[in-house]
Order: C-alpha cells, then structure tokens, then sequence
C-alpha cells in the first residue's frame, strides 16, 4: 500500500495504519495471543503505523507492541500522554511527562518513542505556549523523536497546528464526521502536519453489520459510554445516535454494493474514503482478529473511489448528520 510521510517527524507510514486501543481494553476481551496475531497480520500486510496509548488497557496494549516489537522492525509507533490522571491543565508539565514517559518506554522497550501524542487535553493546555516549551525539552534530550497532539475538536486542532514543532494532529474524520475537511486537513497540508485520523469505521457502524438490536459487552465503550459518561461521547460511534447511524450505515452499504470497487466492502470503502482524502498521512482503524486486520489492510490499496459514489457519501452526511454533528466538534 501507499506510504505518506510526516513530514515534520522524517517518518512515513503506511496508509493504512493500525489503532491498538481494542488490544488494551473497552472493546471486550481480547486475549494476547490473539493480539499479537492481529499485529502479526497488520504488519505482514504491509502496515507500517502502529497507534497506542498509556491508559489503554493501563498499558496492556503498549506493552503488547513492546513484545511484538523485540522481533520486528521498521514500525512507526506514536503512544499517547495525559489521561492518567485527572484532564486539567494544572496536570500537563515536564515533570509528569517524564513520569508518563518513562513507563511508556518500559512498557514498549525502547529509549526513544517515535511519536508521542497529548491524548485529547484541555484546550487551555493546546493554547499554552510551556506545554510546547516541555516537549521540546523531551525531543532535545531524545526521550521522543517527536510530537503531536490528539484533540477533540477542529478548533483544538487549528491551535496545535500553530506550532512549529507538532509533527501530527489525530482527529475524528470518517463518513459520518466531516468537519475537519473544512478547514483542518487544509491547514495540516499547508504547514506539512501529519493527519492521523482515527475512528475511521464510526466504532464498527460503517461496517454495515450492526442493527437497532445490536449489543455489545458491558466493558465495551459502545455500551458504556453512549452517554458520554466515561468520555467524550465523540469517540462513540463518533457522536451519532445509534439508531440513525444504523439507518445511515445500511444506506452507504447499498451505496458501496451500487458504486463501490468490485469485491470491496462498506468497511474497506469506508476506510478508504477517509484515506483518500487529501491530507490525510494514515488512519487507524482496530481489529479483533486476523481477518480484520487484513483486510482492512487491503483498504489502503483500492483504486480512487467514483464521483458517484463520493456525492453519495456527502448526500448521507447532510441528510443524517450535518445539523447535529458538524458545529459540535
């Protein structure tokens, strides 16, 4: 599959990147054999862009890639910082970056992490000029090569991008979130940022499987954060209602089926979709399994997608989604 290259880190990655939150925690259980198998499809594949993060799993899923990277190399892996502890700005100084750091070198058994990302802060620590001034440090005394920021909303998005040293912005971008095409993924292009867009499938819903009966285990986010209790409810099913996104995902399914790549499913295409964009360095989607792994992998290598089918993607996002989704975030 294609490569595209963060620019501002001196990496590439592969299009088709892997998120390992579901290898950690919040998606059921998944055991480390069978993680270790999902990373070991992933890479054979030809994903090169491995995304973590410390709380995931309270590190379980960093210290799985630690493992699997003691016998593999060539991988780009960004961990994430800042959610071990309460999200207020008071929180986010060199001093706890160190601490979160060093466990997350541990855990994934280097000296240096390729990319580590602020996970989702407050938006007065993406606006403060000492967060920056911090990692900076970090990058000159080699604990990180580079970083970046993961954030909520484009607005965040649009302050990280301000400063001359953040090497990536990760941001909600999929089928039924299209905000930051308007004016984040521009931005990034212009200043050579990376774009890391993660819940590209809306939690599972763009794969076409789901119905209004669907359920999911009790320690699976998509049923205990519905209400955006635990987090923000954008990470979510990417905010929609559940019932609407079913309905809306059923109607890019026949969408795909009319105008999609022969053989390709709603989740490759939706995968797809979103690498397509321009701007867009990789995208994260999960996987459970083996099977998943591959082929969403096979994703980053279909062909560009049609006007038809593209108009149809924007005419299900005004219908369904623009008047409740797009202001939001």
């Amino acid at each position: 599959m294609d490569n595209h290259t963060f620019a501002r880190a001196g990496r590439s990655a592969s299009i088709i990147g892997l998120g390992t939150w579901q290898l950690g925690a919040d998606w059921g259980e998944v055991s480390e054999s069978d993680a270790l198998a999902v990373l070991e499809a992933a890479v054979g594949d030809g994903v090169t862009f491995l995304d973590t993060a410390d709380v995931y799993g309270d590190g379980r899923s960093e210290q799985v890639i630690g493992r699997f990277l003691a016998s593999h190399e060539g991988l780009m892996v960004a961990t994430k910082m800042g959610r071990r502890v309460d999200q207020v700005p008071a929180n986010y100084t060199l001093a706890n970056f160190r601490t979160w750091l060093d466990r997350s070198r541990a855990n994934l058994g280097v000296d240096t992490i390729d990319l580590v990302q602020l996970h989702c802060p407050p938006s007065a620590t993406i606006d403060a000029d000492a967060t920056y001034d911090a990692l900076d440090r970090l990058v000159e005394e080699g604990v990180i090569a580079a970083y970046g920021v993961s954030v909520e909303t484009s607005d965040q998005a649009l302050s990280a991008l301000a400063r001359p040293n953040v090497a990536s912005i990760q941001i909600i971008l999929n089928a039924f979130r299209h905000k930051p095409l308007d004016s984040v993924l521009p931005a990034a292009a212009d200043a050579g940022v990376g774009i890391i867009a993660r819940v590209p499938l809306a939690s599972g819903l763009l794969s076409g499987r789901y119905t209004e009966s669907t359920t999911f285990a009790a320690d699976d986010h998509r049923t205990f954060n519905r209400d955006g209790g635990a987090f923000d409810v954008g990470e979510t099913f990417s905010g929609v209602d559940f019932a609407t996104g079913v309905e809306a995902a059923q109607e890019f399914a026949a969408l795909v089926a009319e105008h999609g790549p022969a053989g390709a499913t709603p989740a490759q295409v939706a995968l797809a979709w979103v690498a397509q964009q321009p701007g867009v360095t990789t995208v994260i989607p999960g996987a459970r399994n083996p099977a998943q792994a591959r082929a969403n992998a096979a994703a980053g290598s279909l062909p560009p997608l049609s006007d038809d089918l593209l108009a149809g993607v924007r005419r299900i996002y005004d219908t369904h989604f623009r008047e409740t989704i797009h202001s939001r975030w």
